[in-house]
């Protein structure tokens, strides 16, 4: 059975409006994707408004959705908070697990993050060698360990 899931396509959408950090976080997933032999598409969005567009075209295509949401919490127009109230407003996509990726580690916005339904909160790392860690964690835990419900 391990070999089976290891297999699997998995669906990150990234909503990152930091061109850097997404470029990098893409960067990170592609070798994730070879040492540790997973299969993970990354999807990015630079906008919480374009990540919830792209979310609607999937449902109304009958695409995959994500399997995880990696959510900034800081960008301008739509932060992650409203983001995040959309998401666990909807029916068809408040089961997909969303994890807070900031450079926030503020008690509040922790705090706020999971009272609106995040599933985790990552800070993210200013070291190249603990954010590919932290992410490769992050991807077994999510992609290994964990069972889903289905959609």
């Amino acid at each position: 059975m391990q070999a089976t899931r290891q297999q699997a396509m998995h669906r990150i959408l990234l909503v990152e409006d930091d061109q850097a950090d997404a470029y990098l976080t893409q960067r990170v997933f592609k070798d994730i994707n070879r040492n540790l032999h997973q299969h993970i598409a990354l999807e990015h969005s630079e906008t919480g408004e374009a990540a919830l567009t792209l979310l609607e075209a999937h449902q109304k295509d009958n695409a995959p959705l994500p399997d995880l949401i990696l959510l900034d919490l800081n960008m301008p127009r739509m932060d992650g908070f409203t983001f995040l109230e959309h998401i666990k407003a909807d029916p068809r996509l408040r089961l997909i697990p969303v994890v807070v990726l900031t450079t926030s580690s503020a008690q509040s916005d922790i705090r706020q993050s999971y009272a609106q339904g995040a599933a985790g909160y990552v800070v993210k790392s200013t070291s190249m060698d603990e954010f590919t860690h932290h992410m490769q964690r992050l991807a077994i835990y999510w992609f290994e360990l964990v069972q889903r419900a289905a959609p």
